[in-house]
């Protein structure tokens, strides 16, 4: 028998790798001549390159650029094989380089994400994929599109600077500095939200909040975007509200399509292509995936669903094991997902889960394996 393990990992508990040793050790106390490989697995939010990286072999490269707020941090992206890379915008603009007190989305920029996209352009990699998820930032990607050479112009012909508080001011746009490889390169936006880039489920309205707008200025900022977006229309003659996604990450969704000609696609199907999951899937009998929580939310563009979906092509069984179960977890039936158990053996607080995570994780993978022991003895 041969398994594969790819599950998501527990936020602040249990790594993706992790989660793969403790079901390796909890498999070999049950089935002792089995076989068994794992690949680690994100959904286009944190440790999306770290888990491709790991896949594909690939390496980190480290580069300095400008945080959110201006200030020098280290990011980095993955680069893969011979000219491709993947990147995550939170590792350069994201809400943890933040504290809350540091939290302005009128004051933050996207920058530090188009420096980084730079550096992988001018490090020889043409195709590349960005993982938007976790911004600190709601500028529109101006910021972003400035570190690539774009110029924004106010009503007087000054040039911004590309903040949140620039949406309102900005008039026309200067495109002739464009960084040169850009029309060379391929890019590919790992989104799972589908929001428009303005009206009431739009970047502002939807996300302003946790990224420390008050209600006036998420007021403000959604007159600044609803005017940057009629000045998109004016550019490039598309309305951007009418394409799913381009609110993501404060309108970095918009500008990556309008002026990279980026394609939007889900952040676990781009994943599972990069790491050629199906590959992976030759000769496994049963394949074990999981998260923290799997509910209703897990059928759309999450890790346990896309990992089903792309082994039910091949009818081959698939596990979730995860932290809790909630309202809807039933759909991911329909997904490919063959069983579900979690972790949890009885009553007990949040607190007291998490603290004993890794415990929990490996007495029910034993539990889970026993249950595969008596399906094969059937």
């Amino acid at each position: 028998m041969k398994f594969l393990f790819a599950s998501d990992s527990f936020k602040g508990t249990i790594s993706s790798a992790r989660t793969a040793s403790l079901l390796a050790e909890a498999a070999r106390d049950v089935f002792p001549e089995c076989q068994w490989d794992f690949v680690e697995v994100a959904d286009g939010g944190e440790g999306t390159v770290d888990a491709v990286i790991a896949a594909q072999k690939g390496e980190r490269v480290w580069r300095e650029v400008s945080g959110p707020l201006g200030a020098s941090v280290s990011a980095f992206y993955g680069r893969i094989g011979k000219g491709q890379a993947v990147l995550e915008m939170a590792s350069a603009s994201g809400l943890p380089l933040l504290n809350e007190a540091e939290r302005n989305p009128l004051r933050t920029s996207s920058y530090g994400t188009g420096e980084l996209i730079r550096a992988a352009l001018e490090d020889g990699c043409l195709s590349v994929a960005i993982a938007i998820g976790g911004s600190a930032t709601n500028d529109g990607g101006m910021g972003c599109l400035r570190a690539l050479g774009v110029r924004f112009f106010d009503g007087e012909g000054c040039e911004l600077s590309g903040y949140g508080e620039d949406l309102e001011r900005v008039q026309t746009i200067d495109c002739s500095g464009f960084h040169p490889l850009v029309a060379k390169a391929r890019f590919t936006v790992m989104c799972d939200v589908t929001n428009p880039l303005t009206g009431p489920n739009g970047a502002t309205y939807t996300f302003g909040k946790q990224k420390g707008a008050d209600p006036e200025m998420l007021d403000r900022l959604e007159r600044g975007m609803e005017h940057y977006r009629q000045v998109l229309e004016n550019t490039f003659g598309i309305d951007v509200n009418t394409i799913p996604g381009t609110g993501a990450a404060g309108g970095l969704g918009a500008a990556l399509l309008l002026f990279l000609k980026a394609e939007l696609k889900s952040g676990i199907e781009t994943v599972l292509d990069l790491i050629h999951f199906e590959e992976r899937l030759d000769g496994v009998s049963v394949v074990v995936t999981g998260e923290g929580r799997t509910d209703w939310q897990s059928a759309f563009g999450k890790v346990v669903s896309g990992v089903g979906k792309r082994c039910q092509k091949q009818n081959i069984p698939v596990i979730a094991l995860s932290g809790g179960l909630g309202p809807g977890a039933e759909t991911l039936y329909q997904h490919g997902i063959t069983s579900m158990m979690t972790t949890v053996n009885g009553p007990m607080a949040l607190e007291e889960a998490l603290e004993h995570a890794e415990e929990l994780y490996l007495d029910a993978a034993r539990r889970m394996f026993r249950m595969l022991q008596i399906g094969q003895n059937l």
